[in-house]
């Protein structure tokens, strides 16, 4: 018996993830400005967010845009974040600290993860970014997160799907790896079937851009998304 896959849309005001859910998504990624690739949301938007919308929600946790090595100042702002997170009823948080050499900072991610329990952490794509995906992998693991968003360190989920592959085999049951950047209804079955992957993370901003207000659209580009991974689901 096939598992389901699950379907993540990230969005950063209140109709859009009210549009996803219509549209048939699994779970939203709120945020504040995704033009940037999303920092932390306000926390008047975490609580409108979450009375209105019932799937999961996961909060960014980013205090700035820019790198992702934090000052004493941006990590105790991502602590107050993760408790304002909490109080909002959010189901998991996406957050991930560096070392100044492009490795993951894993005694203070570590200190994070452990900050945010019971809610789950995803080490977002800053991932991307480190010096050795591999070793990257391992040290995320030793932090306690749940997942890793990542686009295989390539521009796209697409072009970087052969590195993901390669990451899910070697992440086992131990961490999930959430295959995310330029994912849409034309090219998932591709990315799934590449992959192997089971969760996937999409902006949908390959057909429609950050910012756009139509979210009718934005609804209907979510149920082709969620569509597709239904058949693909159904062929195995």
């Amino acid at each position: 018996m096939s598992r389901k896959r699950l379907l993540e849309i990230s969005v950063e005001t209140l109709e859009a993830p009210l549009a996803a859910e219509r549209g048939g998504a699994d779970r939203v990624e709120l945020c504040g400005d995704l033009s940037v690739g999303g920092v932390t949301p306000g926390a008047a938007l975490l609580r409108a967010v979450r009375a209105q919308v019932r799937i999961p929600i996961f909060s960014m946790v980013r205090p700035r845009a820019g790198d992702f090595v934090y000052s004493s100042a941006d990590f105790s702002e991502m602590q107050r974040s993760i408790a304002d997170a909490k109080e909002s009823g959010m189901d998991g948080v996406v957050l991930g600290v560096f070392t100044k050499d492009r490795r993951v900072d894993v005694e203070r991610t570590r200190e994070l993860v452990e900050f945010a329990k019971p809610l789950p952490v995803t080490y977002h794509r800053a991932f991307d970014e480190a010096v050795d995906l591999h070793q990257a992998l391992e040290d995320v693991i030793q932090t306690g997160a749940k997942r890793i968003l990542t686009s295989g360190g390539a521009k796209n989920a697409l072009e970087g799907a052969a590195v993901l592959a390669n990451l899910i085999e070697a992440a086992g049951e131990r961490i999930i790896i959430v295959p995310g950047a330029g994912i849409s209804a034309c090219n998932i079955d591709q990315v799934a079937q590449q992959t192997g992957a089971r969760e996937f993370h999409s902006g949908l901003s390959a057909v429609l851009p950050y910012g756009s207000k139509d979210y009718g659209k934005f609804e209907d580009e979510v149920r082709k998304l969620a569509k597709q991974m239904a058949r693909i689901t159904a062929a195995l």
